[in-house]
């Protein structure tokens, strides 16, 4: 699983070094990572062939011709670039994802169990910000149910 959040510096050729602990869950077939434009937020969204065969899993359970469908294919599958590894450890981010994503000097990666995530220092700061309040709200009400459960059910 990829677990914790680390921050990079962008070089000059828009290369990363991808840390250790994200490498060695990499390892396989293709020695490398696999990024597309995240669907759910404004960010890279990467993995390897775990990540890969979930996305084309949804994919699979949608008919052909499905809006959602095609959707899904044209974000993950059209937007999709493999990287390998250099013999640092690095990966060059494509241009127009650092374009898009504004990813030019200090970027974090953050593990989110089978795919990892590449954002801009500053962006993700306030997403951080902003997923830590919908969580604290969300348990909040999933103790709120429990608990009118629980005196339900006594």
């Amino acid at each position: 699983m990829f677990l914790s959040t680390f921050e990079k510096q962008v070089d000059a050729k828009r290369r990363i070094v991808v840390p250790l602990e994200f490498r060695a869950l990499l390892s396989g077939p293709f020695d490398g990572v696999v990024v597309f434009p995240s669907i759910e937020a404004d960010c890279i969204e990467g993995g390897g062939k775990a990540l890969f065969d979930r996305y084309m899993g949804l994919i699979e359970e949608l008919p052909f011709g499905d809006p959602v469908r095609s959707a899904i294919e044209l974000s993950v599958l059209g937007g999709q670039a493999k990287m390998s590894f250099d013999t640092a450890g690095r990966i060059t981010l494509p241009e127009q994802l650092c374009d898009q994503f504004g990813l030019s000097d200090w970027v974090v990666l953050v593990g989110l169990g089978d795919r990892f995530q590449i954002w801009n220092r500053e962006a993700f700061q306030a997403h951080r910000a902003a997923q830590r309040d919908m969580a604290r709200a969300g348990l909040a009400e999933l103790r709120a149910q429990q608990r009118a459960a629980k005196l339900g059910a006594a």
